[in-house]
């Protein structure tokens, strides 16, 4: 029987998935903003698709899932890349496709989607 070998740091194991993207779906029901207010579930179900299509999917891929409050609503919808950690808002599925595109295959950040980073709650 052998033994696993632990990774060494010259050579680190490589992460289950290359990126996660979070979905902010929370629903806030004392009238605050949130971002299901603005069609999040329907982006987040367009863009498990879209990476589904594009077969970015599984590991060593793309992992699309939903997350409940961000605390950045107000800048809603959001949706966040790990593990960049670039905070994205976005209008339509068009802009979830230039998102899949451009950062989650082609690793470019996507700087007019970006969120500011001043918005909070």
């Amino acid at each position: 029987m052998t033994t696993p070998t632990a990774p060494s740091p010259s050579r680190p194991t490589p992460p289950y998935f290359e990126r996660h993207i979070f979905f902010c779906l929370n629903e806030r029901k004392n009238g605050e903003a949130s971002c299901s207010q603005h069609h999040a579930q329907e982006a987040f179900d367009h863009c498990k698709r879209a990476i589904r299509e594009a077969n970015l999917n599984g590991p060593g891929g793309v992992r699309v899932n939903k997350a409940g409050c961000l605390d950045r609503c107000s800048g809603g919808p959001v949706a966040v890349v790990y593990p960049e950690g670039v905070w994205y808002t976005y209008v339509d599925t068009d802009d979830i496709d230039e998102i899949v595109r451009s950062h989650l295959k082609g690793g470019q950040v996507v700087h007019r989607l970006e969120l500011d980073p001043g918005v909070g709650r």
